[in-house]
């Protein structure tokens, strides 16, 4: 039975430059860092949540030429997707992300679910950060 999800991919251009940003600016902390079957493979994780690693994935196999090479134009173009971050108070996250020199594309704006902004990474991906608040279908309406 399956139990929880516990890796997701986040491609990335360069490894050290990814894992840095997310280990020095974001807060998250590094896992692996290993040579496999011609590849390295490069984790990371959010402290209170272990149980989840990204792997900060060069494109390449399994992926065939034409798969790598179109999340490497979505990296070089800055739009390919990446997380959806919770957090206590989006406002306060993006002044301390802008502080640190982060690129905010989204200024946090009120939801019916919350408050959201989008952010990107060094290396193209974007990242929504989601202050949440209750909700029903109704506030969509």
């Amino acid at each position: 039975m399956i139990r929880n999800v516990s890796l997701i991919t986040l491609y990335c251009s360069d490894q050290d430059e990814a894992r840095d940003f997310y280990v020095d600016v974001l807060g998250f902390v590094s896992n692996t860092d290993i040579q496999m079957d011609g590849f390295r493979w490069v984790t990371i994780n959010h402290p209170d949540h272990p149980e989840l690693e990204i792997t900060l994935m060069k494109p390449g196999p399994p992926l065939d030429d034409e798969g790598a090479d179109f999340y490497r134009r979505q990296l070089d173009k800055g739009q390919a997707g990446g997380l959806g971050l919770r957090v206590d108070d989006c406002r306060k996250t993006c002044e301390e992300l802008t502080a640190k020199g982060v690129t905010i594309l989204q200024e946090p704006s009120e939801r019916p679910y919350g408050v959201e902004a989008v952010i990107r990474d060094n290396q193209g991906n974007w990242l929504v950060l989601v202050e949440p608040k209750e909700f029903t279908p109704e506030d969509f309406a």
